[in-house]
């Protein structure tokens, strides 16, 4: 590994730790040459996967695009960012599991929903009022009473 200080290559591994999650290694390093420390992480190398628009338009799956139209769902409302980053991480776990390389936009839309729907009632229903591109007032009443339904 490179030692961001001196460039040079030759570093000996001083610590290795499993992440939280289990995703990825943690490594300290020391280069031999100059004594500088610093951390390196290692992790599994993903294929990256494309989303297929509606429109037939595909663009690079963005986590950080998930994980911002979720906090807006559930702007407002009790819910802590580890909660969020949860979900999204069973999103990825469940995308990951498919295997294909390209993922329909509705199926990852269809799975945030899923997620809310255990999360907060709430954000379910902003979310889905712009998922689903609600127009009138009797969509949101039609979508809160199928919620009351299931509750039931």
């Amino acid at each position: 590994m490179l030692c961001p200080k001196c460039h040079s290559i030759d570093d000996k591994v001083i610590d290795s730790r499993l992440s939280k999650e289990g995703n990825s290694i943690r490594r300290r390093r020391e280069c031999l040459e100059c004594q500088h420390r610093f951390t390196t992480y290692e992790e599994v190398e993903r294929i990256e996967t494309f989303v297929v628009k509606r429109d037939g338009r595909r663009e690079a799956f963005d986590r950080q695009k998930l994980l911002l139209s979720l906090v807006k769902a559930c702007e407002k409302r009790p819910i802590s960012l580890e909660v969020m980053e949860n979900a999204i991480a069973q999103i990825l776990k469940n995308l990951e599991s498919l295997q294909q390389h390209e993922v329909p936009s509705k199926l990852i839309g269809d799975r945030l929903m899923d997620q809310l729907l255990n999360i907060d009632p709430i954000a379910y229903v902003r979310y889905a009022s712009v998922y689903r591109a609600f127009q009138e007032v009797g969509e949101f009443i039609e979508e809160i009473q199928s919620l009351e339904k299931q509750n039931r």
